[in-house]
């Protein structure tokens, strides 16, 4: 299938998602926001791959929201409404589309396998809700990360704020969001945002791939596992997240997969897994 702002394979159970539109900076028009979940759905509720690495093209990872869009956002057309009507359904009309553009990051987060992103040039605006949303992220040493939002009267809000405080300390948050500067690959590696900075992109997305696929050769149902208990962890308190992780295993433990990963470990040969389950959600 061919998108509009993506280029998608699948390889040795690993699925990478290109952002294609070097020209325009990879900004995100209205068809990036459908074709995203569609991509990130499709691999996981067909159980199509065991990791998902996002990376992109050009100069700059993206440039965040393409601003020709934002005019049709905020005042959606409609000829068949007078200018009172679109008024007084314009806020209304916003928050469905915010939600809509939410739910195009959420999908990653909530998606059944891992997904890394690889980071180069600039990360911008809309850029950082979308790779807080990823499991791992990972940079050349050109890159920079900036909420842009606030440097043209916005409050970012498709998802930076709800993550970006989970994963890094508050006052880093507030910094980077109250000044919308620039926050370079090392920076954001000292906050503890980025996991590795490489020199540059071929030798990140070598070094990315590795880890994909060494996080593939894993017992899917495991990883799946992991992914969703640091969720729920990061998300309620010690107690429930132990009581949640022992009715998880109760329910969801399998002795073969354990017993087929040691044996694959002790004669040094991939092991022979299950996949996770084509989803009913397809």
């Amino acid at each position: 299938m061919s998108y509009e702002c993506f280029e998608v394979s699948i390889a040795d159970k690993i699925a990478q998602v290109v952002l294609n539109r070097p020209d325009k900076r990879n900004s995100m028009n209205p068809a990036f926001w459908k074709e995203l979940p569609e991509i990130i759905k499709d691999i996981d509720y067909g159980s199509k791959a065991r990791v998902i690495v996002l990376s992109s093209t050009g100069p700059h990872f993206t440039s965040g929201l393409d601003v020709s869009s934002f005019g049709a956002i905020s005042n959606p057309a409609d000829d068949d409404k007078d200018k009172k009507t679109r008024k007084l359904q314009a806020g209304t009309a916003f928050y469905d589309n915010v939600l809509h553009m939410q739910e195009s990051f959420s999908c990653i987060e909530q998606c059944r396998i891992p997904v890394l992103v690889a980071i180069q040039g600039g990360c911008i605006g809309g850029g950082v809700d979308l790779v807080t949303a990823c499991d791992i992220r990972y940079a050349t040493e050109d890159a920079f990360l900036t909420i842009f939002e606030t440097n043209i009267g916005m409050t970012a809000d498709v998802g930076t704020f709800p993550r970006l405080v989970k994963l890094i300390p508050e006052g880093y948050v507030r910094e980077m969001a109250y000044t919308g500067r620039r926050v370079s690959a090392q920076e954001a590696k000292s906050m503890g945002l980025i996991n590795q900075v490489f020199a540059d992109q071929v030798t990140m997305l070598e070094a990315v791939m590795e880890i994909a696929r060494d996080i593939a050769s894993k017992a899917p149902l495991a990883v799946y596992g992991c992914k969703r208990m640091i969720n729920y962890a990061r998300d309620h308190s010690t107690a429930d997240s132990l009581d949640y992780i022992a009715i998880w295993n109760a329910t969801h433990l399998q002795i073969e997969e354990i017993q087929e990963a040691m044996a694959a470990n002790a004669e040094k040969r991939p092991g022979n897994f299950v996949e996770i389950p084509k989803s009913r959600k397809q």
